[in-house]
């Protein structure tokens, strides 16, 4: 997967995630497959138990199919996911 600022617009539920950082001290290290989405938070299947983490907060590491890793703040994600289609993207870089 070529990585660009468009990663963004990709749909997340089914991918692999991990909470790389957030300000909820409790909820770093919460790994496993996004099973749903919400405006504010992402629903992840950890083992037996579904975690829901908010985005505003978090910084995640997601793992796409082809094994690309790609970090991505929670805030350029918060939004309805098919809203998150529509937005337009500045590049960072």
């Amino acid at each position: 997967m070529k990585i660009t600022p468009d990663v963004v617009r990709c749909e997340f539920i089914g991918t692999q995630a991990k909470v790389h950082r957030s300000s909820h001290l409790e909820n770093v290290g919460i790994s496993g497959r996004v099973v749903d989405e919400t405006r504010n938070t992402f629903s992840i299947l950890q083992k037996t138990k579904c975690k829901i983490v908010a985005k505003q907060s978090s910084v995640f590491r997601f793992r796409f199919l082809d094994d690309t890793v790609v970090e991505i703040d929670g805030k350029i994600l918060v939004g309805r996911p098919e809203d998150r289609l529509k937005k337009s993207i500045r590049r960072l870089w």
